[in-house]
Formats: C-alpha cells, structure tokens, sequence
C-alpha cells in the first residue's frame, strides 16, 4: 500500500513549512546522520525524509508523544477518535495530572490540546503546568489518521530522544547534518514563546546554541541555524557565520494588527 506524504501532526510555534524551500536550498547535497536537536514540528525532518536520524528534544511530553506515533498509531487514533471538541472536556483534560499517565494518554493528551488550543501553543508554567487556553475552532482536526499513520512509517527506525541541545556534539561526525531551530531570540519584551520547557531558553542558552555550531563546522559537520533576524542574533553570529534573511507569517500575536510577514535569519 502506498503511504501518504507524512506532515507534522503538531502545530508548533515558528514551525518550519513555510520556509521549507528556503531550508532545502541550503541543505547539503550529500550527508550522513540528520540530526535535530529541537524538534518541535519536525517540518524539516519529514520533508528530507532522511535515511538515518536522531530526533531530539528536552520536552518530554513531546517525545513521548513522538515515540507514540512511532510505536503505537492504532491505539492513539482509538484514543483521540473519541475525543470531542468541547471546552468542559478541554479544561478538564488539560488539568489531569497526565504524566503519570501512559504513553498513548499523555500522546493524545499532547495533540488534543494541540488542535484545540489557543494556536497551538505548547506554554507551560513553571509547576509544568499547560495554561493554553481553548480556542473554540468550529471542526479542528482532532485525529487525522491517515497522517498519524503516515508520521509513523516515516518514524520507523528513527532514534527520539528526551537531550539537552548540547548532546549532539557527542553524536554528530563530520559529514552529518544539524539542524537547530532553537526557541528564538524574542524581537520585543512581550514576544517571547520560550516557556515549552519550565526552564524556559536563556540569552546564555543561545551563546552556548552559537559557541556548538562554531565547533561543530570546525569538525566538519554540516550546520543549519534558524533564530529571530534581531540585532543579537546579528551580533552573535557576526563572525564565522553566513546569514541570510527570509521572511514567514507568524500568527502568535493576540493583536491581529500585529500579525504578518516576520524576518527570520538562516544561519550556516
């Protein structure tokens, strides 16, 4: 049977398809490993359907819900078919203690609140507790299937795993492909969506993000960086880097008005 082309089964805040094009042109012609250390949406990943990967995140909630899709598709697409787009379920399901819960649990958990949720976002406090708030969508797309399926073909030997960013300097060889599209340099005091872990992404965070890239070209990895077109992420990446800017739609802000075409920075 032919599988479908696999998308992100994830709305995730600066997600990747609409700068797919501008991504592939600066990807390498041949690599070995593709590695993405922050994974979000995984735009990227299903578009190069590379022949090896490792998959990685901090958020462990998203992980899991990775490795569900991977291993279990059946039984998340039971779980989430049943689920109704009501704010009385969403409220309650959203404040379920749900990691203790099991793998599928928690995976529908993850994409339920996704699709009805306030754009997608995946915002947490600092207990780790999800404070998105519904958004009353007329008929989202609780369970897509056919994708759900789709991502779980393509997920098939794929390592995923819960690691810190830096991690991949162990695992990376020269030859391989990195990816980062780390939480972004926010453009004022009030745009800032850093909060998909509890402890939050640090300006030192993004000096360690720039200082690992440095070392990793140095190795003979193939390096790809995606940030905020900001004067610190210029500044940071002033020297050693090639940078271009390329521009996407963002629609995170609450102000309508203040929606449209953001300058973004490929870095490499």
């Amino acid at each position: 049977m032919l599988i479908p082309a696999a998308k992100p089964f994830l709305k995730w805040a600066g997600g990747k398809r609409q700068l797919i094009d501008e991504l592939l042109v600066r990807v390498p012609a041949n690599f070995g490993t593709f590695h993405e250390p922050f994974l979000g949406g995984g735009a990227l990943f299903y578009r190069l359907q590379p022949k090896q990967a490792v998959l990685s995140d901090l958020n462990k909630r998203l992980i899991r819900t990775y490795k569900t899709v991977r291993d279990a598709p059946d039984a998340l697409i039971k779980r989430l078919s049943s689920y109704p787009n009501d704010k009385a379920f969403y409220l309650d399901l959203r404040a379920s203690n749900i990691d203790r819960k099991g793998d599928v649990s928690l995976a529908a958990w993850m994409i339920y609140l996704n699709k009805t949720g306030f754009n997608g976002l995946y915002r947490v406090n600092k207990s780790n507790g999800f404070n998105v708030p519904f958004a009353n969508y007329k008929n989202p797309a609780i369970c897509d299937a056919q994708n759900l399926r789709a991502c779980s073909e393509r997920l098939q030997g794929v390592d995923i795993q819960v690691a810190d960013f830096r991690a991949v300097e162990a695992r990376a060889i020269a030859g391989d492909f990195v990816y980062f599209d780390p939480p972004y340099v926010p453009v004022s005091n009030s745009a800032s969506f850093t909060s998909y872990t509890r402890e939050g992404f640090t300006l030192d965070d993004q000096r360690d993000l720039r200082d690992l890239a440095l070392r990793l070209k140095a190795k003979g990895v193939h390096v790809l960086l995606s940030n905020a077109s900001v004067p610190k992420v210029h500044e940071l990446y002033a020297d050693g880097f090639e940078r271009v800017d390329v521009f996407a739609r963002r629609a995170i802000n609450r102000d309508a008005r203040k929606r449209g075409p953001v300058a973004e920075a490929l870095i490499w």
